[in-house]
């Protein structure tokens, strides 16, 4: 059932039948981008668990942190017993907990971890995420494993960090992809930090054309970044100087829908792999967790991270059904 708040606020919610049982559990799914595919999985996954097991799954798609305490809130007024949370800044980690607490509402977040006064992690909240370094790492592996298969020399081969250091899990990402690269015995002169203004495919293109520009005498570069689009912009960069897909190898992360574009296209792109993300062990394992521990006092692990899977043209179609 589609319900709407009174509220002025701009803020989705979905769910809240008020004529089932007062008995009923009742689990809120909050996230900061209710439009994004990612976010869209991870309510679809949580609703399989809601249907599995029985209970009210109410969606709330909150922007802000006024908007985050207000859906609070309104979960503790529809008789909710918890809410799982993509927060939309981990600095509001504090008053969310704080909320959660003063409304009796168990609380885990998901995805990205919060932040606590002092600017470190807030280790007593529970949380499910990506290991950002190690996705990273996967990365960076896949980038040495396949520079090794085309033999080409080391000295006249390129590497776009495509850094974007103002999130943190996107700096972690770009960081562990490096790491692994050099320690295979990439040359560190070759690194050209690439900074984006915009974390999209268009501050990609930016800079990575900047620094194509810069570097004429590379023949052959790798990229990598934080996710899909940082790496999908610096290969259209490469494109519009010449280069070739023979003379490119671009890793993305998340298995996003741009990454699936690049799949499709007839001839193959710079565009060589994706690390696929796991919405499912987001959205399905997290109510599930929330419903264990609701039901039968089943406390969840504090933390929880989740892995990804290489994805590449080969095998995307598989790893999508």
């Amino acid at each position: 059932m589609l319900s709407f708040s009174n509220s002025t606020d701009a803020w989705w919610v979905f769910g809240g039948d008020d004529s089932k049982g007062q008995d009923k559990v009742k689990i809120g799914f909050l996230v900061k981008q209710p439009e994004e595919s990612w976010f869209q999985d991870e309510w679809k996954y949580a609703q399989q668990a809601a249907d599995e097991l029985g209970f009210e799954l109410i969606k709330i798609g909150a922007s802000s942190g006024e908007e985050v305490l207000s859906a609070i809130d309104n979960l503790a007024a529809q008789g909710a017993q918890g809410f799982v949370i993509c927060t939309p800044d981990v600095k509001l980690g504090p008053a969310i907990a704080a909320k959660a607490k003063l409304n009796d509402l168990k609380l885990i977040s998901v995805d990205d971890r919060f932040v606590g006064s002092n600017g470190k992690l807030m280790e007593d909240v529970h949380h499910v995420g990506i290991s950002a370094y190690n996705i990273g790492k996967l990365s960076g592996k896949t980038l040495a494993e396949q520079l090794k298969v085309r033999g080409w020399d080391l000295e006249k081969v390129g590497y776009l960090k495509m850094t974007y250091d103002q999130l943190p899990t996107i700096a972690e990402r770009t960081y562990g992809a490096t790491d692994v690269l050099l320690d295979s015995g990439f040359p560190e002169a070759n690194v050209f930090e690439t900074p984006m203004r915009t974390l999209d495919t268009e501050g990609s293109f930016d800079a990575a054309n900047s620094a194509i520009t810069k570097n004429s005498d590379i023949e052959h570069w790798l990229i990598a970044g934080g996710n899909d689009v940082s790496v999908i912009g610096a290969v259209r960069a490469l494109e519009g100087q010449g280069f070739n897909a023979t003379d490119v190898i671009g890793v993305g992360i998340n298995g996003s829908n741009f990454a699936i574009n690049e799949f499709e296209k007839d001839e193959a792109t710079g565009f060589y792999a994706t690390i696929k993300l796991s919405a499912k062990a987001h959205g399905y394992e997290t109510a599930t967790m929330m419903y264990n521990w609701i039901t039968n006092g089943e406390e969840p692990p504090k933390v929880t991270w989740t892995s990804g899977t290489l994805m590449n043209r080969a095998n995307y179609q598989e790893l999508m059904n």
